[in-house]
């Protein structure tokens, strides 16, 4: 095994709109579709495809959304022994309204992700044993990915988090001395270092705050902006690409894999950025979640066109 996710599963429920919504608004949709989500299940198929082995670990409600999901990872080939059924509790669902353009809106209920334990997590330690990354986010209890990174670190892995969502009491003291890389966007970015967030320079004083609470690297997300890596002192701005855009759900998660992937293949940060940007861009270039992350032949075409319209 090559990388290690440990996260959520949720099935998406996916809504298409002309436009968002406004509050109070009802407003008549187009179509709605099923999709296998949840950032831990889209991760570990970016990888996936990518050409990683990958097992993910986590929980799923013991129904039918449960069983679709199984499903959808196995399709994949991403390894679902650390999967376990939550039987008290429904799997967790994503609402999520897709405006033309891309733009969205999610509504998450967590349900059988909230279950996910350490205990979960060292019934996995074999899955631990050979692999050299681990991804994790904060769609399950912090407890849980708190040991997650622990029996990382025990193996030498690099660990990469996704700070996603930002807890409402933000991280523990200790969370981010332990993490070789977090990857906020901008919001989340705002959010952890106290410090409003709203271009390439403001990024990177948030991610210097960041690298002040202990993580030896931080991504800032900037969407179309691009991302700023930041390293102590030094800062590198990394340039989006352009694409026309139909469905932005999961391109953080896609952006995620991809970073994991290229770190795992020996890329340098600049050039491991700049191969996460384009997994992202062409996520969103597809409508759902995991339907959407590309192939490592899509991304090496993608890249090869991109340097020659330079």
């Amino acid at each position: 095994m090559r990388a290690v996710v440990v996260g959520s599963l949720n099935l998406d429920i996916v809504v298409d709109v002309p436009r968002l919504p406004l509050r109070g608004e009802s407003l008549r949709g187009r179509d709605w579709h099923l999709y296998p989500g949840g950032k831990g299940g889209n991760q570990a198929v970016a990888f996936r495809r990518l050409g990683e082995n990958v097992a993910i670990v986590g929980r799923v409600g013991a129904d039918e959304f449960g069983t679709r999901l199984r499903q959808a990872l196995a399709a994949e080939g991403v390894d679902a022994r650390g999967v376990l059924d939550a039987p008290d509790t429904p799997t967790g669902v994503a609402l999520i309204t897709v405006a033309d353009g891309g733009e969205n809106t999610i509504a998450v209920v967590v349900g059988a992700n909230d279950r996910v334990s350490p205990a979960d997590v060292a019934a996995a330690a074999p899955l631990f044993d050979d692999a050299r990354v681990l991804l994790v986010q904060l769609e399950i209890p912090l407890p849980a990915v708190s040991a997650a990174i622990g029996l990382a670190r025990q193996r030498g892995m690099l660990v990469l988090l996704d700070p996603a969502p930002v807890p409402p009491l933000g991280l523990p003291d200790d969370l981010l001395r332990m993490v070789d890389l977090v990857m906020p966007n901008s919001v989340e970015a705002a959010a952890l270092s106290g410090r409003p967030v709203h271009d390439r320079d403001t990024a990177t004083e948030a991610g210097r705050e960041l690298v002040r609470q202990g993580a030896r690297v931080a991504v800032v997300k900037l969407g179309e902006h691009g991302a700023v890596i930041v390293t102590g002192r030094d800062a590198v701005h990394v340039p989006a690409f352009r694409v026309r855009s139909v469905d932005a759900t999961a391109a953080g998660d896609a952006f995620a894999g991809g970073l994991g992937v290229a770190l795992l293949r020996g890329h340098d940060l600049p050039a491991a950025v700049r191969f996460a940007s384009a997994v992202a861009a062409l996520s969103t270039t597809h409508r759902g979640a995991q339907p959407s992350m590309p192939t490592a032949h899509a991304v090496s075409a993608f890249l090869g066109t991109s340097a020659r319209d330079r």
